[in-house]
């Protein structure tokens, strides 16, 4: 293997790596609906992988199109920049409107008490919460929200990749820009599947969530945060 393609593929995995875990975006959504809605741990991989292969492929085709094309690397990347402040909204969008359901649902489903008299006098009452709520869980609601991140991580884009991978390999041969590009996509599926992983791991080592009723309201608002901190924070 030419040395610089070594180069690239080591430079490509490490870009990867440090690329999605330093950005909760990758991430964080699937921790927080995981843990809300109650998925099971190879559901929650599963969907992370999903929707990693569609983060990744948005850029490896307009990378693709842009070197055939013969396009600078600056008028693509003004386009993963549109691609970007697109998907941070729709992130910020979705959490608020996932956290406020969330909210509503935790208000119908507070504890309250009912009292009853008997006949002889005697008056005793009785707590609960309307849980009948949790059916949503599983219904229409829970298949659209994990199609609704797909799209979402469709549009945005892996913004190191096309700048600091593809077009320095597209420079040698077709075989070092397949290399280099797979490596980056891996990497970073990967990443993304293993930190769901490690989180789902960490919650099982922590005691019973006592605020168990407002976990769709806490997710809401991680994928909020997750909005907030690519638009604003540039992560």
């Amino acid at each position: 293997m030419d040395t610089s393609i070594s180069i690239l593929a080591v430079t490509a995995a490490t870009i990867a790596f440090l690329h999605t875990i330093t950005g909760p975006d990758h991430y964080l959504p699937f921790i927080a609906l995981g843990k809300a809605r109650r998925w099971p741990l190879a559901k929650a991989l599963s969907i992370t992988a999903l929707c990693g292969v569609g983060h990744v492929l948005g850029s490896v085709v307009l990378g693709l199109l842009g070197i055939s094309l013969g396009l600078a690397v600056g008028r693509i990347e003004i386009i993963e920049g549109v691609r970007g402040n697109l998907a941070a909204w729709l992130l910020i969008a979705l959490g608020l409107v996932y956290m406020v359901w969330g909210l509503r649902r935790a208000w119908k489903n507070k504890v309250h008490a009912h009292p009853h008299t008997h006949a002889d006098g005697t008056v005793h009452t009785h707590s609960h919460s309307h849980h009948h709520d949790h059916g949503h869980l599983h219904g229409e609601q829970g298949t659209v929200t994990p199609w609704v991140l797909f799209i979402i991580f469709v549009l945005g884009p892996c913004e190191p990749l096309v700048p600091i991978v593809m077009y320095p390999a597209a420079h040698h041969d077709v075989a070092g820009l397949v290399l280099v590009t797979l490596i980056f996509s891996v990497v970073t599926i990967a990443t993304m599947v293993s930190m769901v992983f490690l989180a789902d791991r960490g919650f099982r080592l922590l005691p019973a969530f006592k605020m168990e009723r407002y976990t769709h309201a806490l997710a809401g608002f991680a994928i909020c945060a997750s909005g907030l901190a690519i638009q604003f924070l540039g992560l």
